[in-house]
């Protein structure tokens, strides 16, 4: 009885022990999706797919607002010659990527990452050009639809500015918010209620003793864009949390 007693403690302090060094591991997010060697555009339908398939912790994307109050994701303000915050939904709708996709709504692309529960969606809210109120009414209808599409569970929001960041906290307490600038210490995003700080790698490696007072803090760590094989592994010699990378099938490999 002590014998069998004894193993099945061995075996759960085990399973314990693989657990705990699972969660532990940095995981890989494919910046603005799987795209540099897949040939997908850039925050295309295709390239998340394409991050999905690779088994990604996450797959980064970027969120516009047009004149009309709809949202889509591309990374840059213009497409095409198309200033996606000051036309109207009616003018984007037209415009074609690379591979003959539409330009993906909000909506659209949350569609075909919700189809599955393994890859999360993280979401950047563009800081507005327009101004600061179109920020903040991006980062609302962002919330807003989150939510009404039940993606709360799966999406992370993250953002340049500051402002936008605090304001999805008091719209959705819950949300896993990070902010990406760089310009503030982890004892102030934790007073704030963040979930972490998503920096430059420049700015983490002049900040090297940020990754150990944001883990004290309770907050995570993403570095981004990480493509460089040997800032990778100076990021997982360092314990960080999560890497984004143009490459992440590079990445994969190395935290297998």
């Amino acid at each position: 009885m002590k014998t069998v007693f004894f193993n099945t403690a061995f075996v759960v302090l085990l399973s314990t022990c693989s657990v705990v060094q699972s969660m532990g591991q940095t995981k890989v997010i494919a910046h603005r999706g799987a795209w540099k060697n897949s040939g997908a555009p850039q925050n295309s339908i295709a390239s998340l797919q394409q991050a999905i398939k690779l088994g990604c912790y996450g797959s980064e994307f970027d969120v516009h607002m047009t004149a009309d109050s709809s949202l889509v994701v591309n990374h840059d303000h213009d497409l095409q010659g198309v200033h996606l915050e000051t036309a109207p939904a009616a003018d984007i709708k037209a415009l074609k990527l690379a591979n003959g996709e539409s330009l993906p709504t909000l909506e659209s692309y949350l569609k075909e990452g919700l189809k599955q529960k393994k890859t999360r969606l993280i979401l950047e809210i563009k800081a507005s050009k327009v101004s600061k109120e179109h920020s903040l009414a991006l980062a609302t209808k962002c919330v807003q639809t989150v939510k009404a599409m039940k993606g709360r569970k799966l999406v992370d929001y993250i953002s340049f500015d500051y402002d936008v960041c605090k304001k999805v906290k008091e719209l959705d307490p819950s949300a896993n918010v990070a902010y990406l600038m760089g310009d503030k210490a982890p004892e102030l995003l934790a007073a704030d209620g963040l979930y972490g700080l998503d920096y430059n790698q420049a700015i983490m490696k002049k900040n090297e003793n940020w990754i150990q007072e944001a883990h004290q803090k309770k907050l995570t760590v993403n570095v981004w864009t990480v493509n460089d094989p040997e800032m990778m592994n100076w990021l997982l010699e360092r314990k960080a949390d999560f890497i984004t990378t143009d490459e992440p099938e590079k990445l994969l490999e190395k935290v297998k």
